[in-house]
């Protein structure tokens, strides 16, 4: 699902479902860009006001931040302890040295 911007690759796959938001529609049916358009708020203001800059050697990481922040928050009732596991739990085996960076 996108909206009619000119900013995406245009393609006639048929699983894709545009919404026309240059003659005022913005919900068809089930077909909305609101779940993506609060993901990229929430991820740009994020990185404006935390890291300032993202490197695109390093964008993978920065997205990866972002899709576990956006999965594991509040409105989905996720606690804080249930969060906590979570991170901690995603690192259980791995190591990252500043060479693999």
């Amino acid at each position: 699902m996108s909206d009619d911007g000119g900013a995406r690759i245009r393609h006639g796959s048929p699983g894709h479902h545009p919404v026309n938001h240059s003659i005022g529609e913005y919900v068809r049916g089930d077909i909305h860009t609101n779940t993506i358009e609060g993901y990229f708020s929430v991820m740009k203001r994020g990185i404006t006001g935390v890291y300032h800059h993202v490197s695109p050697q390093h964008l993978k990481r920065y997205l990866a931040e972002y899709d576990f922040r956006y999965n594991e928050r509040a409105a989905l009732n996720v606690s804080d302890a249930e969060r906590a596991t979570n991170a901690v739990g995603g690192v259980v085996g791995k190591r990252v040295t500043y060479s693999q960076c």
